[in-house]
């Protein structure tokens, strides 16, 4: 005999089911999602921020430690000079081609260096040279790479190449003290020095509890999980039935009913 759960009615009743589980998980995940959206508010544009930037000076001391919240796109702007003389090569992907981030100390007036990227070669014997005197740059604030971004060049590391651009490697290439971070300089035409550049870093977000969605997030699982236990327990009670149908409408106790015909024995 088969299965009651298999009858058209109860086919319908499994269809219903379905659709209300995927009804019910389209809308939690809806609903959770918008509840942890990064909020419009915090997120900002780079290229409109680096108007709004702030002086190195605002940085604190060299060496200390920048909360990442600062080096998250902070514009920084820097007034004097390169040190030419102790450009370094950095191994670095851009588009997924192998090449050098051409990094550099630019020298303050107060004698600290702020970690400059210039941009990226894929030639590193055809590296343009520095501009020269004094200058002010502005650029994206970094934080100082924990991992080398490259590939590993073949054979023993060039003179003048460093692995990641930090200032615990670049300290013990350079004599000046050293800000925490680097510098990151905008988009420019590459046909200026020579130099692709790099692009600039991804706009910080953050997000703000959507305290509304959160609560219709749990109304719609809840829903779900209530629309899943009744369906088990109507099928649950249909097979209770079906099973007491089968037996010939047995007795509580498990045993057979007799039939006590008026005037039995008589």
């Amino acid at each position: 005999m088969s299965s009651p759960l298999l009858s058209p009615r109860w086919l319908g009743i499994h269809l219903a089911a379905v659709l209300v589980a995927i009804v019910c998980v389209a809308g939690t995940y809806w609903q959770g999602t918008r509840a942890f959206e990064p909020d419009r508010d915090v997120i900002t544009n780079p290229v409109e921020d680096l108007a709004d930037s702030i002086t190195v000076d605002e940085l604190g001391e060299p060496g200390e430690y920048l909360h990442p919240d600062l080096t998250a796109n902070t514009a920084v702007e820097a007034t004097g000079r390169f040190d030419a003389d102790s450009q370094v090569l950095v191994p670095q992907y851009l588009d997924g081609t192998e090449g050098y981030a051409v990094v550099i100390p630019f020298v303050t007036e107060e004698g600290v260096a702020m970690p400059v990227n210039r941009g990226w070669t894929e030639d590193p014997d055809a590296v343009p040279a520095a501009p020269e005197g004094d200058m002010t740059v502005t650029g994206w604030l970094q934080p100082p790479q924990e991992t080398s971004e490259g590939f590993v060049p073949m054979g023993a590391p060039e003179e003048g190449t460093v692995e990641r651009i930090a200032p615990s490697v670049l300290v013990s290439e350079w004599d000046q003290r050293l800000y925490a971070a680097y510098l990151t300089l905008p988009e420019r035409e590459p046909a200026v020095d020579g130099l692709s550049a790099m692009p600039p870093p991804d706009p910080p977000t953050g997000f703000t509890i959507n305290w509304r969605s959160l609560s219709y997030t749990v109304q719609w699982a809840m829903f779900g999980v209530s629309a899943l236990v009744f369906w088990v327990l109507l099928m649950r009670r249909e097979l209770k039935e079906a099973r007491t149908r089968e037996s010939g409408g047995a007795s509580d106790d498990g045993g057979p009913r007799t039939d006590q015909g008026v005037g039995a024995g008589s």
